[in-house]
């Protein structure tokens, strides 16, 4: 293992996380507020980056896959720990703090804040900005603008991307990286503008683009979306949660490649299939309920199936106050997650379709045992590997959360609580149910409570393998 290596490029990536400070300073200095806060910790940052970097400059031909898991894992877990000081200069303590930074980053949208609106607007602005920055991936920007990395970055690529299929775009990674980021910063350009026209001022036209865009869901007001009350400002963000829930490499051959790239594709057709059915459920069962007349639940339901299943996390209401057939549709929608690709988390669209395409073929396979059926994703066969890799991945998704549940609940937490605090964390979405609603937050959580979601977050935004992989004796033999 190259630990100095691994430090050289921590530092790197800490250089640029400074340097991005700067942003919401010069933001709050707009807004009439003192740059002390990102000056101290664009300083601290930088020295530490240069610390971390200091006479480190080996032949990047070297890296092995081990020292990209590390860089991906750690490069994350430092964004988080560096992007809290912020927070702590405006009076968090620290776990508040690297928790609201790891939700950031990872686009959890898990919050501990109990009064947004009274923190600073450069912090606040700094708070969407790391959703965004952490939407597309630190890292894929990082291999995006750092010229050479050559090998090493199809390393740290494959760690931070670790889905069923590497979906690359051009035969070098960096222009992979490069085309993606362009995408993401077009489509998001075009949602501001849209959000601005809407009526939205330019900082929430803004800093709602970031949080929408990354599937993350920050708002600078306690009350989420609900705070505008417009139908108008619901639909856009309803288009362009959908968009970025969707493979953003699809994005571009659709504009570059070929039109008709979505429409062909099985993830996106299963995506859209899951989020009408989801959609059409809520709507009939809030008018069932009597809660709401049809088109009021269509509005709701179509904001909140999209909100969770995409990850986002946003709210138009308070949904922990529906019925319990409403928020145990939404609970369920939770452990679907968005597209592979795309900047939502969760267990991703992709890997439940081919696994119930594999159980299909079990199914098939009982009442004929010699046929031999090929699973098939957009016309190519599946390998065996891929689908054994998709099972694992499930297991010990679905073991980590049960720990995290059982743990929360041996903490306090009532059953529901925990359940639904566990897979938001660990899915990336933010909000929960009972203690831990859209209009509620995390902090009554004690500091191992805190802590163990913290977990949840890294390792569910690094897809489980990244970190996990780091467990096991084999990755720290020769």
């Amino acid at each position: 293992m190259k630990f100095k290596v691994v430090m050289g490029v921590l530092g790197t990536l800490l250089w640029l996380l400074g340097l991005l400070m700067l942003i919401p300073l010069f933001v709050g200095m707009y807004y009439g507020e003192s740059p002390q806060t990102f000056a101290i910790a664009f300083t601290i940052t930088m020295i530490a980056g240069t610390v971390f970097a200091f006479r480190i400059e080996p032949a990047k031909e070297d890296w092995e896959l081990k020292e990209g898991f590390m860089i991906v894992a750690f490069g994350w877990l430092a964004a988080a720990i560096f992007g809290a000081i912020p927070f702590v200069l405006e009076g968090m303590t620290p776990i508040n703090a690297f928790f609201e930074s790891m939700s950031g980053f990872t686009t959890t949208g898990a919050t501990v804040m109990v009064d947004i609106e009274s923190h600073s607007r450069g912090l606040l602005f700094w708070r969407s900005m790391i959703q965004w920055l952490g939407g597309m991936g630190i890292i894929m920007l990082f291999i995006a603008i750092l010229p050479k990395l050559g090998i090493a970055g199809r390393q740290m690529f494959r760690a931070e991307v670790p889905g069923p299929q590497e979906d690359k775009l051009r035969p070098r990674i960096r222009e992979t990286a490069k085309i993606l980021w362009m995408v993401y910063v077009a489509i998001s350009v075009v949602e501001c503008i849209a959000l601005y026209l809407a009526g939205l001022n330019l900082y929430d036209a803004v800093t709602h683009t970031f949080t929408t865009m990354a599937c993350g869901g920050f708002s600078p007001y306690a009350d989420s979306i609900a705070a505008f009350n417009s139908p108008v400002v619901e639909g856009i963000i309803c288009f362009f949660m959908f968009l970025a829930g969707a493979n953003f490499a699809l994005h571009y051959r659709m504009f570059y490649v070929d039109k008709g790239s979505l429409l062909k594709d099985d993830e996106f057709k299963f995506y859209t299939l899951i989020v009408a059915i989801a959609t059409l459920s809520l709507t009939l069962l809030l008018f069932k309920d009597h809660i709401y007349d049809l088109g009021t639940s269509f509005r709701y339901s179509v904001f909140q199936i999209l909100s969770i299943l995409t990850t986002t996390g946003y709210a138009t209401v308070d949904f922990n106050q529906w019925a319990d057939s409403g928020r145990m549709l939404l609970f369920i929608v939770m452990f679907f997650g968005g597209s592979a690709g795309s900047t939502g988390g969760g267990v991703k669209i992709v890997r439940i379709l081919l696994l119930l395409r594999y159980a299909n073929r079990e199914l098939f396979k009982a009442v004929h045992p010699k046929a031999v059926r090929i699973i098939r994703f957009n016309g190519k066969a599946v390998s065996d590997d891929v689908m054994h890799s998709i099972v694992s991945f499930v297991i010990i998704y679905f073991i980590i959360f049960f720990i995290s549940s059982g743990l929360l609940t041996i903490m306090g937490m009532d059953v529901f609580s925990s359940l639904s605090a566990s897979i938001a964390t660990l899915g990336n979405i933010g909000p929960a149910f009972n203690l831990f609603g859209p209009m509620a937050n995390y902090d009554l959580l004690p500091f191992m409570g805190k802590l163990l979601l913290v977990l949840n977050m890294w390792i569910g935004r690094l897809e489980v393998f990244t970190v996990m992989v780091m467990l096991t004796s084999a990755f720290w033999k020769k």
